[in-house]
C-alpha cells in the first residue's frame, strides 16, 4: 500500500472548503484544512508531514494565498502549491511560485485532484 499524501488546503469560504475536502479525501489524500493565511503558515512551520498546498488568494486578512505558497516553498522547495482565485488569477505569473498550478473558479472537482496528481508526479525523482 502506498503511503498517504498530505494536502493542506487553505480556504475562508466554508462551502468550497467542504469541496476541496471531499474531493481529495475521496481522491485518497489524507487532507488538513484552516481557513485563513495565518493558520496555514503556522501549521506548515510546525507540521512537516505537509505534502502538497492548495490555496485561495484572497481572504479576510493579510497573508494572502500568495505568501502562503512562498512561505511552503521555503521550508519545502519542490511542494507542490495550487492556488485558486476567482479574481487574481491574472497574477499568477508574477506572484505564483514556480511550477505551481492556478485554477480559476468555478472549476471542476476533478481538476483539483488532477493538478495535485500531476504536481506530485513531476516532483518525483525520474529513473535513468
Amino acid at each position: 500500500m502506498e503511503p498517504v499524501v498530505t494536502v493542506l488546503v487553505v480556504e475562508d469560504e466554508a462551502m468550497l472548503l467542504l469541496d476541496y475536502e471531499r474531493a481529495l479525501t475521496e481522491a485518497g489524500f489524507a487532507v488538513i484544512v484552516v481557513t485563513s493565511g495565518t493558520k496555514a503558515i503556522r501549521l506548515l512551520n510546525e507540521d512537516n508531514q505537509v505534502q502538497g498546498v492548495v490555496t485561495d488568494i484572497r481572504f479576510a486578512k493579510p497573508p494572502d494565498g500568495w505568501e502562503v505558497g512562498r512561505a511552503a516553498r521555503r521550508i519545502d522547495a519542490g511542494i507542490p502549491v495550487i492556488y485558486i482565485s476567482g479574481h487574481a488569477a491574472a497574477d499568477w505569473t508574477e506572484k505564483g511560485v514556480p511550477n505551481s498550478i492556478m485554477l480559476e473558479k468555478p472549476f471542476a472537482m476533478a481538476q483539483l485532484v488532477t493538478a495535485m496528481a500531476q504536481l506530485l508526479n513531476d516532483r518525483l525523482p525520474r529513473e535513468t
